[in-house]
């Protein structure tokens, strides 16, 4: 498509600053088009004033010069839409900005709307996502990724001794959950609405804890019960769906139920080989080539064509076998379900994979990954308490001492630089401090 208008400057003022981002925002006319859809003028500059973490409607009603009230209308609009997070605590409003992925994409495709430019949007998103490299690279730059895999626990070796830890188990996560609540599957109705549907069931998209809070009052997710939820769960692995989970230990968000042909993550793996776009299970695949029959159905199942099936002769007779590439491999599990032979099984990773403890753990490992700590802390700093601070410094005090001084090099600020080196030279204990 040929998006050649120049936009207003609001459009491009947001653009800018979703691209700060730590899963980033690449310009294109094509974005420029879907964001004129999305926002109105007038709410494509309050957006662009609009922190990533929450801030209070109070303060972000004098930061853009808007009356509260008046705020408080266009807020509960654009929440409605899924432009943006909106909360209630001790009787105050806070606001945080949603970005491209996981965010607006997402709210717009996780129900069906109508007079909304569905199939517009989705042949735009399509083109931005798939036709340039560009943004899959800019939201899976780093090792630290949004999702993670989930391993069947029916895949399991049974009695093994070897710990599998709670927040690696979907059925703790639901079963533990606070609140649920489901969804479409925001990819596969963006592809039905984009013309190039899959097969597979849409009503599978689980959200946990305060994202389910947030999303059912938005009128995005419908509230379920935990006994529903897990129904649901086991529905999308019958239907030989992929678990992709929230990558962190702590206040899970969501649960997808991925399949190949359709899923975002998936994709960037398949079609543009970012093999880290979403982070394995602690185990992989197992493949005994003699027992193996070489039936594919393996082959067939795997959302990221791990394996593949090869030809040869063995001892005279012509035989196949099925072969798992390591290096793609998710641990998902989905492959065991389809082996009707046994030679599939799963086994412990030899080293263990790095999971954040909590979602703001995570944003921060990916902006220093991303070289975007710098636009993170001026963006937020203004809101921030010294917990969130300390909070900070401990990812740093994690993180390999080139990728931090890469991070804060921008910064100029004596006072991060002098953190790292206090977090070097003391092993660890730096925010205690703070």
């Amino acid at each position: 498509m040929g998006h050649t208008v120049a936009p207003p400057q609001a459009y491009r003022l947001l653009q800018q600053r979703l691209d700060r981002n730590v899963t980033g925002a690449p310009d294109s006319p094509t974005l420029m088009r879907i964001l004129q859809l999305l926002f109105s003028p007038v709410e494509a500059d309050l957006a662009r004033r609009i922190p990533t973490t929450f801030i209070s409607l109070r303060k972000l009603a004098k930061r853009a010069d808007i009356a509260e009230d008046r705020l408080a209308e266009m807020v509960v609009s654009m929440a409605e839409r899924g432009l943006v997070f909106d909360l209630e605590h001790d009787g105050r409003r806070y606001v945080a900005l949603a970005p491209v992925v996981i965010g607006f994409f997402e709210f717009t495709y996780m129900r069906t709307r109508e007079g909304y430019p569905n199939e517009e949007l989705a042949k735009l998103f399509d083109e931005y996502f798939f036709e340039r490299e560009d943004f899959a690279h800019a939201v899976f730059a780093g090792q630290t990724q949004i999702g993670r895999s989930l391993v069947r626990e029916e895949a399991l070796p049974q009695g093994d001794h070897t710990e599998v830890l709670d927040w690696e188990r979907a059925s703790v996560l639901v079963e533990t959950a606070t609140s649920h609540a489901v969804s479409l599957c925001a990819c596969r109705n963006h592809a039905q609405q984009a013309g190039h549907p899959c097969e597979h069931p849409q009503r599978t998209c689980l959200s946990l804890n305060l994202g389910a809070e947030l999303l059912a009052r938005q009128g995005i997710a419908e509230p379920i019960s935990r006994s529903e939820a897990m129904g649901i769960l086991e529905q999308a692995k019958g239907a030989g769906l992929a678990q992709t989970g929230d990558n962190v230990q702590r206040n899970v968000s969501y649960i997808c139920n991925c399949c190949g042909c359709s899923c975002g993550m998936m994709n960037a793996i398949r079609r543009f080989d970012i093999r880290n776009a979403i982070v394995t299970s602690n185990w992989i695949s197992l493949i005994d080539p003699e027992v193996c029959r070489g039936c594919g159905r393996c082959a067939k199942i795997c959302p990221v064509d791990a394996i593949t099936i090869n030809h040869g002769e063995v001892d005279g007779r012509k035989r196949k076998w099925a072969v798992r590439d390591a290096a793609l491999c998710l641990g998902c599990g989905v492959g065991y379900a389809a082996c009707k032979h046994g030679a599939l099984t799963m086994q412990k990773r030899e080293r263990r994979v790095f999971t954040p403890e909590t979602t703001f753990d995570r944003i921060v490992a990916m902006a220093i990954e991303r070289g975007k700590l710098g636009d993170m802390l001026l963006d937020n700093l203004e809101g921030w308490g010294y917990e969130a601070l300390a909070r900070v410094v401990q990812v740093i005090e994690k993180t390999p001492f080139p990728a931090v001084v890469n991070a804060i090099e921008p910064l100029k600020s004596t006072f991060l630089s002098a953190v790292v080196q206090a977090a070097r030279a003391s092993g660890g204990k730096a925010a205690s401090r703070v």
